[in-house]
């Protein structure tokens, strides 16, 4: 397998920096990182009940809020991590997998037409499709999405599947400047190194494993089954994944392949509650998100899909729109009902560890809401509180 193992400038960079700080990182629950103070972001909050609504105007209107995007994205290269998590066969009953577990294609397609309007010379949308190394665009068809429209939606849009090898000649192995919780570096599709700028777009819903999966969580799907997943090859990739990453990333029983960096600290518990939302944080340090859409204007509660027992359809009518995922996340759970510096066993981290507060300890952001410059709706009038809407009590 080849390997680009350059590090980029920011990662080198980064890295300087933790040097110059004589920062010493362990990997484990407890260890002392000396990360700078965690910077705070800001925030849009929407009100938008539905996807037929102006979608453009209303996302176009939460980035002006944030500082503009034309800055970021004028001549570059933009990459945006979709949540098309599980099976486009997986549904709850007859909900499109946009209304409910994926992101909307319509919501898509508007940030494609932002972007392109504000100057981005590439949009590629990405994202790791479930056991499988096929064309994401195969994928989304599978979904019901129109790929006519997001591919006008500006003037060149993309589409890779990053489970695999992808159109790259190699992987890029991206390090993790704190040193890593769980690992020191990951091999990536070269779709994550080969951009000036990362987007995330999440759904606001909940996770059996790490609580909630909002901007943070989605950066698990960076992680190409070729290597990561359950039927990864001993030694090499396997660039005909047919699996998840269950028993590499959630249970610990095997390692990634091992043309790629193995895990830290294999002698930490062999819990996904533990792992999972520390391999999050390592991936995100890896590969930083330098904007972040969470789209809640419909979702599920209770789980991240239909194979989740007991979650369900809910309509909060949100949008979220921020510049430092902690952040965004924060203010995400908070809309939720949520604690954004909740401990294990707190509801909705009743059996993880808070995978916000695990990327704050490093430096990545900050969950203090009273730090966070939250624009347009206040949180208070965007509330939807899902514990009260999974027990039927909303």
């Amino acid at each position: 397998m080849q390997i680009n193992r350059h590090p980029t400038r920011r990662q080198w960079l980064c890295g300087s920096a933790a040097a110059v700080a004589g920062g010493l990182s362990f990997g484990r629950a407890g260890s002392l990182f000396a990360a700078p103070p965690a910077p705070a972001g800001v925030v849009s909050i929407a009100k938008c009940p539905s996807y037929d609504e102006n979608l453009v105007a209303e996302l176009g209107a939460m980035f002006d809020q944030i500082g503009g995007i034309a800055t970021l994205v004028g001549g570059k290269t933009v990459t945006i991590k979709l949540n098309l998590t599980g099976s486009p066969s997986l549904r709850y009953g007859a909900y499109a997998p946009g209304v409910t577990h994926y992101v909307h294609p319509k919501l898509v397609g508007a940030c494609c037409h932002l972007l392109g309007r504000a100057g981005a010379r590439r949009i590629r949308l990405v994202e790791s499709c479930w056991a499988s190394a096929d064309a994401l665009e195969e994928y989304m068809l599978d979904a019901g999405w129109n790929l006519k429209a997001l591919e006008s939606a500006a003037p060149l849009v993309e589409f890779e599947n990053t489970n695999a090898l992808g159109q790259g000649k190699r992987y890029s192995r991206l390090k993790v400047p704190h040193g890593g919780y769980m690992y020191p570096a990951f091999d990536l599709n070269h779709a994550y190194e080969d951009t000036d700028v990362f987007m995330t777009m999440a759904k606001l819903k909940n996770h059996a494993t790490c609580g909630v999966t909002l901007s943070l969580k989605n950066s698990f799907g960076t992680s190409p089954a070729s290597i990561y997943g359950d039927d990864a090859g001993s030694e090499e990739p396997n660039e005909s994944p047919r699996s998840g990453r269950g028993l590499v990333f959630h249970n610990g029983k095997r390692g990634p392949a091992r043309c790629s960096p193995q895990e830290l600290h294999p002698d930490t518990p062999r819990h996904g509650g533990y792992r999972v939302p520390r391999i999050v944080v390592d991936l995100v340090a890896a590969r930083p998100i330098d904007l972040q859409i969470i789209d809640g204007i419909e979702s599920v509660v209770g789980g991240e899909g239909p194979w989740i027992r007991g979650s369900k359809y809910v309509r909060p009518g949100v949008l979220i729109v921020g510049a430092n995922p902690v952040s965004t996340d924060a203010v995400g759970a908070a809309v939720m009902g949520y604690d954004p510096r909740a401990d294990r066993g707190t509801p909705p981290f009743r059996d993880c560890d808070n995978t916000m507060k695990l990327a704050e300890a490093v430096g990545i952001g900050t969950t203090d809401l009273a730090r966070i410059d939250v624009r347009g709706v206040s949180i208070k009038d965007a509330l939807c509180d899902y514990e009260a809407h999974w027990r039927g009590k909303a």
